[in-house]
């Protein structure tokens, strides 16, 4: 971790209004977490687990309901307090993001070119032929082929996988130095995946991009992030380098995600699983909110647990972490 991050979250806490008359309900909780400059972290759990709207939260997306606590320092910025207006000149400036579905996010009325050309405007004064000379140097980057004709085309005239990749190409237009990809490969096929995964790993490497990926695909994390967040029912469980992670988890909600990965199987024939639900928002547990589904619960987990540094580089919110041995992808792959 270098000494001065890119983006920096302390104590992030997400609650959205209820009814009139009722409490907000709380959806992410403590947070903490920092990424470096050019480093790639995977952010993981299952769905519902606060991911994608932690993500929304650090661009200050989230609705008008939403009740947001703690710091979100960007660049020495903190974008929970800043101005509308210097919050929207450093969104596709300083912090980009990549959403889930392409076909929604991007205008079906305008042509792609357009609409990265826009982009491009809010930022910097270029003529009208600057900034079709580099829309057109965008996609190409990106590896859409012929991008001189993608440049007046309309997103229903592209493909997923070039509509992804004209998403990809609006988020790099400015040069960010984080980009958030939330779920960038779901809609589209194994092939056109490993593709777009493979070209931001390149892009970041090439431009010194700082890259967060949102997903529930470990493979994804495994071929590209660096470092591994774990959340569980809103709260980081574990947070350690991928190989790490993946080949020795500490927290047993993060091995039994591995387990239940049809490659790491613990038994031929039977497919490994957590059993159980993530509890509801309004009526999380005071202790390990993991307790009720864990195989190691003792009555200790009954009481809250710290996300706390077993190591330099690795926390984990277990109280049992250090005498656990527990599987993880390569265990189960042999197993």
């Amino acid at each position: 971790m270098s000494a001065t991050p890119i983006l920096d979250v302390k104590d992030l806490s997400i609650g959205f209004s209820g009814r009139r008359g009722q409490p907000a309900l709380q959806i992410v909780r403590d947070v903490s977490f920092q990424i470096a400059r050019g480093e790639r972290v995977g952010l993981v759990g299952e769905s519902g687990c606060g991911k994608s709207v932690t993500g929304l939260s650090l661009m200050r997306l989230l609705p008008g309901t939403a009740q947001i606590g703690g710091r979100v320092s960007l660049d020495g910025v903190d974008m929970a307090t800043a101005s509308t207006a210097q919050v929207r000149r450093m969104r596709g400036k300083k912090i980009a993001m990549i959403f889930q579905e392409p076909m929604s996010a991007l205008d079906p009325v305008f042509p792609v070119g357009e609409q990265i050309g826009e982009a491009l405007r809010l930022h910097e004064r270029v003529s009208k032929s600057e900034e079709k000379d580099r829309v057109i140097a965008a996609l190409a980057d990106v590896g859409i082929p012929a991008p001189e004709k993608r440049y007046g085309e309309y997103p229903h005239q592209l493909s997923g996988g070039m509509r992804q990749r004209v998403m990809i190409a609006m988020a790099l237009i400015n040069k960010p130095d984080l980009i958030i990809a939330d779920e960038p490969t779901t809609a589209l096929d194994v092939t056109i995946q490993a593709q777009i995964m493979e070209l931001l790993t390149k892009l970041s490497e090439e431009t010194g991009t700082a890259l967060l990926f949102i997903t529930h695909d470990l493979g994804v994390v495994a071929e590209t992030c660096q470092r591994m967040i774990t959340m569980y029912a809103g709260e980081i469980v574990e947070d350690a380098p991928v190989d790490a992670a993946l080949m020795a988890p500490q927290h047993p909600y993060t091995s039994g995600l591995l387990r239940s990965l049809p490659h790491f199987n613990m038994e031929k024939g039977k497919f490994a699983y957590i059993p159980g639900r993530v509890p509801a928002p309004m009526a999380m547990p005071k202790g390990c909110r993991f307790a009720a589904r864990c195989p190691h619960a003792q009555a200790a987990c009954a009481q809250p647990q710290e996300l706390r540094h077993v190591t330099a580089d690795r926390r984990v919110r277990c109280g049992r972490a250090d005498e656990l041995s527990l599987a993880g992808a390569v265990e189960g792959a042999m197993a």
